[in-house]
Order: structure tokens, then sequence, then C-alpha cells
């Protein structure tokens, strides 16, 4: 039985068990044993599909979600000073604990309005260089940088090509590398393709554990290698691209726990578990020297390629 259809079961178990009034009644209590059973068999034996579906659902919490919940008196920033502001991109600046920071987030949106408003999450060149242009800014402030990845990937739109899509995700893979700042990246949903990696250039690179990292989606591999759009549940497992797929790799440095049922389950304790890391790790990087922080950043990027290619 996969999630799905693990949902629909228990969804059915809940709307019979709101139907009875005696709450301490023997079938009550045992409704209540089969929905924990059944949600612990499925969430306990997640398949590499199964992840890529949490990863996307529409109530899994929004990079601004977050914001809210970890950053104090957060100021949201717009515009690349080009074109015109994008709004799958959050920018701003905020303190952390008493520290000032820049968030760069990438955000979908709750329902369909919002995530029209927002391009699904999918970035244009102009969100690119905005969030350049804030990074920028946090170098020259000394303010850490946060970054929350959570796209499908870059706006593939003819328009996006045209205003450089390209040189503006190699612009910021560039740039990232080289800033004098501390940087950290978190996958709260998806990250795909060169739209994630744009902002994953950083001294820490973490995922949530219901989240996923790749070069492409499922459905755009197994359209490549098979031209068969419906085996992209096959394509997820061969892609290697969970959470803990990646931490073996050696190419994420830490995986965020989620509660049992994912991250919609109770936000505010996934929000603690990632300002434990970013609060812990934080004062590790900041106390480096900016020459080894640098080193070390290119050295953990660079070997990503290595990795993958081993044999």
């Amino acid at each position: 039985m996969n999630i799905k259809e693990s949902e629909v079961l228990i969804k059915n178990l809940e709307a019979e068990k709101a139907n009875i009034e005696d709450t301490a009644s023997a079938y009550y209590m045992e409704l209540n044993k089969q929905i924990r059973r059944i949600k612990k068999e499925a969430f306990n034996n997640l398949t590499a599909w199964d992840k890529v579906y949490l990863a996307r659902r529409s109530d899994r919490p929004k990079a601004q979600d977050y914001i809210e919940l970890l950053f104090d008196n957060f100021y949201e920033l717009h515009g690349d000073r080009g074109v015109r502001d994008d709004k799958s991109l959050i920018g701003g600046i905020c303190y952390f604990e008493g520290t000032a920071v820049t968030v760069l987030a990438q955000s979908k949106g709750k329902d369909m309005q919002s995530n029209i408003d927002r391009n699904f999450g999918m970035m244009n060149p102009e969100g690119y260089r905005k969030a350049l242009r804030l990074a920028k800014q946090a170098e020259k402030f000394n303010r850490p940088i946060i970054n929350i990845v959570d796209t499908p990937g870059a706006f593939p739109g003819k328009e996006a090509e045209e205003r450089g899509q390209a040189e503006a995700i190699a612009q910021c893979l560039f740039t990232f590398s080289n800033l004098k700042v501390p940087i950290i990246s978190i996958v709260i949903g998806e990250g795909g393709s060169g739209g994630a990696l744009a902002l994953s250039v950083a001294d820490r690179l973490v995922m949530l554990e219901n989240s996923i990292y790749s070069i492409l989606s499922p459905e755009g591999f197994a359209s490549i290698l098979w031209k068969d759009e419906t085996r992209a549940k096959e394509a997820a497992e061969i892609m290697k691209l969970t959470a803990k797929d990646l931490l073996e790799k050696n190419i994420i440095d830490e995986i965020i726990k989620e509660p049992l049922g994912g991250a919609q389950e109770c936000i505010e304790l996934v929000a603690e578990n990632i300002r434990s890391y970013i609060s812990q790790e934080l004062t590790v990087i900041k106390e480096k020297k900016i020459k080894d922080l640098l080193e070390e950043r290119y050295n953990k990027t660079r070997k990503v390629g290595s990795i993958l290619y081993e044999k």
C-alpha cells in the first residue's frame, strides 16, 4: 500500500470516527488503533516515489511559513533593479536569534491563485538576479545568508531564456562560491535542477527528511531515458534523490527530521529542528577564517561530480 492509498484509507476511518458520539467506546478506540497502525506501516516504509509525493504535497509547509517561525522582524526586499520583481523568490533581511541575516527563499503558493502569482516556485532570471543583489548586500554588511530551497526547477519559458536564464543561474553559482559570509542552504520540499543548484552553493547543505534533490524531475528523467513519462516511479528509485541517498553520498551534510506523516503534521516541531541546526552550525562557520571558509566551500561543491561518477 503506497502513501496515497494509505491516506485515502485513513481519511475514511477518520470520517467514520467523527460520526461516533461515544469517544470512550471500544469501536472508537479500535478505529484509533487502526489509523495509528496504517500510518506507522506506511510512513516507516517509504519508497522514493512516496518521498516525491510528500515533497510536492499542496499542504506541505512553504518557505513563508518557516520564515514566520524562524526569523524576527523580517523585512522583504523586492526587484532586481533591472526588469521586475520575481515573487517566486522571497528575499529580505531579519534577525535569527539576535544575529542579522539575509534570507533568500524559493516560494511556492498554497492554492491555485498564489501558485500562479509565485509561478509555482519556478524562478525567472529576475529572481536569480534579485538573489545576487541581496547576497552581495549581505556580504557588504557581513550578514550570514540562509537559503531556503523549494522549486521543481528554473522557469523554462521562452521569455526567461531570452532574458538570460542560464547566465543568471551561472552568475549565482559563481558569486555564491566566493561570498565572504557564512551560507546555509536548506531543501524543504523539491530541489530540482539548476533552479535549486543556484541557491545550493553553501557551507552547509541540508534537507528535510521527506524532501528531494535532483538534476531534474522523475517525469523528465523517464521522458528522456525511456521516452515514457509514466515510468516516473521507476525513475525516482534510480535517481537516488531522497535525503537518505544524498547523505550516504556526502552530497548533503545532514537530514532534518520531520514528524511521522510529514512536515505538515507539526510545522512547529520541524521549524524548531531547523532552528537548532542553524544555531549550531552558524556558530561553527562564523569562527572560520575567510580563506578557510572559501576553500572548504569550493572543495565541497567540486567533489559532488566525483562522488556521482564513482563506480
